[in-house]
């Protein structure tokens, strides 16, 4: 059975421990970034949340596992908010799948 993890700082992912979450407490972003590439080579876990604080800084990483089945990689907001990052990809993964920007209708 595949199980759903929760990478990010310790004040935002603690509680997530309470739903029987996998938590992964990271200091900063590097430990972040070997967190996620050790929990994807594992092969164990359908879905990584990951606070948005880390994934803006982790395109890269986040990128190179876009088209993977699994795990499917998923932004939340951390303790000091939301910084857009998960809808953003979102909104290009729907255009992505659709061809056009149906979320918010960008013209380009």
């Amino acid at each position: 059975m595949y199980k759903i993890g929760v990478i990010g700082d310790k004040q935002s992912v603690s509680g997530f421990l309470a739903v029987g979450l996998s938590v992964f407490p990271c200091e900063d972003l590097e430990k972040a970034k070997e967190t996620l590439h050790r929990l994807v080579e594992k092969g164990e876990y359908a879905i990584l949340y990951i606070t948005e604080n880390y994934c803006k800084e982790m395109s890269r990483e986040l990128e190179a596992h876009r088209d993977s089945q699994l795990p499917a990689i998923i932004p939340i907001p951390g303790m000091d908010g939301s910084y857009g990052v998960g809808v953003g990809r979102s909104q290009k993964a729907v255009e992505r799948a659709v061809g056009v920007d149906i979320i918010y209708g960008n013209k380009e």
